[in-house]
């Protein structure tokens, strides 16, 4: 039987660890951050703050994600699963891009 130190140890060990949120904003046709350091498991939201569609995506290997065109105000979501460097990028502006890099 194990005790409860035991115990508490255990779930401590294999419990997930907390994942973290993270925004990045589209405004003035650049990315707001031009690198953005997260852990794996992170979330990262992508918030148009322009008054035109923006279209945010990534072909990396790493991670590939298209995350449509979306207006002002409305902001796209993606957790990055696998460690690496990320380029991300925007369909609608060629000029904006930056880089997630995921540790």
């Amino acid at each position: 039987m194990l005790s409860k130190v035991s115990l508490l140890l255990a779930v401590f060990l294999t419990a997930p660890a907390f994942a973290a949120e993270h925004t990045v904003g589209q405004k003035n046709k650049a990315f707001t951050q031009k690198t953005l350091t997260i852990k794996q498991g992170d979330t990262v939201h992508f918030e148009n703050q322009d008054p035109f569609f923006h279209n945010v995506y990534s072909l990396s290997d790493i991670q590939t994600f298209d995350l449509g065109s979306y207006p002002k105000g409305e902001s796209r979501d993606v957790t990055f699963e696998s460690k690496g460097v990320i380029p991300v990028e925007c369909a609608i502006h060629p000029n904006m891009s930056m880089e997630i890099s995921v540790e």
